[in-house]
């Protein structure tokens, strides 16, 4: 079944004049009269589109939804179409999980604030590397400057031992950003034999597991060649599936394509696209559907584009439930579930007038509750000019606090349900995410349409018009082209590590590689070079024997860089 064959829920053309409205004495003459007296106050009213180019009518009435589409455009939380979200209670029952991305500085640096925010009410914790974890290196190979200014220095077991330091692998959930080849999880599994945690007690997820998105808009992310990529993140699925069975191995990423310039309903498209195409390659593989699906989940961007979020979500989970059990053939109703983590989106945040962010992030967590996400990251309000500060941090995670506890935003499952607007928009959204689908479908899959660049020119087009219409005026930035003050606030100090405490962590790193069993290292390298040239072996299997035995992230890297190939970024015009 191909997405061309996948049917949206939303009626072809508006609703005509059907019972609903014929039911509702007077309306029709109130409408008219509405309609007369607006145009006389506004005679050239101007034409509104929210980011995805959908027109946006001044108002929305039985004309546009009826509740006699209910069924089978909204149901019941947790049953078919699951527009109101996927599970029974939703977060009346059980609240979303608090997941704040941090990655600063050493691993001491980092176990200290990791520590800290589970103390003041974060229930899950994600690590975030060095960016030259994220290019592939280890730190003894980069100018001291610049490591741990945007994410933790990692690079051995060691060093996950002492980021995680105090925090119980089997209670806590951890999110690890972890592209190919995934070093950062074997070393949590190395940390995890020497606790004597068993593997089924570990949860958590490999957040930076799409390395499609990586290709599109991470460039810093190019570890591996696109078809070495897709070898281990396969393998890299089976081994968790059979050794880590709470773990997700498969994390699509919306958020890139989103930050990179994609429109909401773009990136619903891609990313549900980008689904597909690894759904497929482990189910070509020999994997069990359900196996794949039950452990899959999502990660997005969350605009301040409040009403257009909440039905990309709604209309997101609609579309995949259907491609889940009639295209993927899974079987168990979880399977059909569109999980996913929500985080506030950093491009809407500013430099100019950083504490307007608060607010800004404010809007945008309460756009992510009312969508219906499972866990959330709120951006701090210095995020636009550096790795947050402890204050910041600790007002991003009051936030969540606040709209939880004192503004009562969990009391009702899924409260715009019904909304003529939200419905009418979440039906157009749905056209829209179809439409970007088929183009994908069209060009033979998300991996044929990125090695030919489709998706990068379709993102850089929609990222250039954005620009052009803040640069125009025509979007209002607060801060930035209106409300500008003469006399700005002094921006906080972006943060820095120690340098004495960086230098001695490189030292020691040093001394780590010194004192290694070479012959042992030596080994597993060529296993790991043995099995990258072996089909029937898995790679991701041997990154984790390698971990143990002291390998290095940078090593690991470069061993399977050269057998399968570097990810060079693909240049389009």
């Amino acid at each position: 079944m191909s997405v061309s064959e996948i049917g949206t829920t939303a009626p072809d053309a508006e609703l005509p004049r059907n019972d609903a409205q014929l039911a509702l004495p007077g309306f029709e003459e109130a409408r008219e009269g509405w309609q007369k007296a607006y145009d006389e106050q506004i005679p050239e009213d101007k034409t509104i589109r929210n980011r995805s180019g959908i027109e946006i009518e001044p108002i929305y009435t039985p004309e546009h939804w009826s509740g006699e589409r209910h069924m089978s455009d909204l149901g019941f939380p947790g049953q078919a179409p699951y527009a109101r979200g996927i599970y029974l209670t939703m977060h009346r029952g059980r609240t979303w999980t608090q997941r704040q991305l941090i990655g600063l500085g050493t691993p001491a640096d980092y176990n200290e604030r990791v520590r800290d925010i589970l103390e003041r009410g974060a229930t899950a914790i994600s690590l975030l590397p060095c960016n030259s974890g994220f290019r592939g290196v280890d730190c003894d190979e980069v100018p001291l400057p610049l490591l741990g200014t945007c994410g933790t220095v990692v690079n051995t077991v060691d060093h996950m031992d002492d980021a995680l330091a105090g925090v119980a692998l089997d209670e806590i959930s951890t999110a690890m950003n972890d592209p190919t080849p995934f070093t950062l999880l074997a070393f949590v599994l190395g940390v995890a034999k020497r606790r004597g945690v068993s593997f089924d007690k570990i949860t958590g997820t490999s957040n930076q597991s799409d390395y499609i998105s990586h290709y599109v808009a991470n460039h810093m992310f190019y570890r591996l060649s696109q078809p070495g990529s897709r070898r281990v993140l396969t393998d890299h699925v089976a081994y968790c599936i059979e050794h880590i069975p709470n773990w997700n191995p498969l994390s699509v990423v919306g958020q890139h394509m989103q930050q990179a310039g994609a429109t909401p309903a773009e990136t619903m498209g891609l990313t549900l696209s980008t689904a597909i195409q690894y759904a497929e390659d482990c189910i070509g593989r020999g994997l069990d559907p359900d196996a794949v699906l039950r452990r899959l989940t999502y990660f997005f961007d969350i605009s301040i584009s409040f009403f257009e979020e909440v039905a990309k979500f709604r209309a997101g989970r609609r579309i995949w439930a259907r491609i889940a059990k009639e295209r993927l053939g899974a079987k168990d109703p979880r399977s059909w579930r569109l999980k996913f983590h929500g985080q506030t989106s950093g491009v809407d945040l500013t430099a100019q007038q950083p504490l307007n962010n608060i607010a800004r992030v404010a809007v945008q967590a309460v756009a992510g509750i009312f969508s219906g996400l499972q866990s959330m990251h709120t951006d701090s309000y210095d995020e636009a000019i550096s790795t947050p500060t402890e204050e910041s941090a600790r007002i991003a995670i009051a936030t969540q606090n606040i709209l939880r506890e004192e503004a009562h935003l969990c009391d009702v499952i899924d409260p715009l349900g019904g909304s003529y607007y939200v419905e009418t928009l979440t039906n157009q959204m749905e056209e829209e995410i179809l439409a970007v689908m088929h183009k994908i479908e069209a060009a033979g899959g998300m991996y044929e349409a990125v090695g030919a660049g489709v998706v990068q020119r379709m993102i850089g087009r929609s990222a250039l018009d954005a620009q052009n219409r803040i640069d125009s005026g025509k979007d209002r930035i607060v801060g930035v082209n209106c409300y500008r003050s003469d006399a700005e606030a002094e921006q906080p100090a972006p943060y820095r590590p120690d340098v004495e405490a960086m230098a001695a962590h490189v030292e020691a790193f040093e001394a780590f590689k010194e004192k290694r069993s070479q012959a042992q290292v030596d080994g597993a390298i060529a296993s790991l070079r043995a099995a990258a040239n072996d089909e029937n072996e898995n790679v991701f299997e041997q990154v984790v024997e390698a971990a143990e035995v002291g390998v290095t992230h940078g090593e690991i890297v470069s061993a399977l860089r050269d057998e399968l190939g570097f990810g060079d970024p693909l240049i389009v015009a």
